[in-house]
């Protein structure tokens, strides 16, 4: 996902809604890494949650820069929204999964 943002957002002028769309992109992989780096069951499952809610950040960022028509082309957000939600779906199974 951070991957496709940053080359959708690549020639973007909207400065603050590409930083903004980059680093909730970033977070929800680094989130998951470094819970998985903590040693702890408990640590992990509370980076999967910040990492699952930066995946609905940016799913809210895609509507709005989707309306916007500059930064998102409109025909892609609905495959992005639906990619995030497939996130969001596997975090949550992965919170569960840890649930003694």
């Amino acid at each position: 996902m951070a991957v496709e943002i940053f080359r959708l957002l690549k020639d973007c002028k909207d400065f603050v809604l590409k930083d903004q769309m980059s680093r909730a992109a970033i977070s929800i992989a680094s989130n998951i890494s470094e819970g998985a780096e903590r040693g702890s069951r408990a640590e992990f499952v509370r980076f999967i949650h910040i990492a699952k809610g930066s995946a609905a950040e940016l799913r809210t960022q895609i509507y709005i820069a989707g309306k916007l028509g500059t930064i998102v082309p409109e025909e892609k957000t609905s495959e992005l929204i639906a990619e995030l939600k497939e996130i969001s779906s596997m975090l949550h199974g992965l919170i569960n999964s840890q649930k003694i």
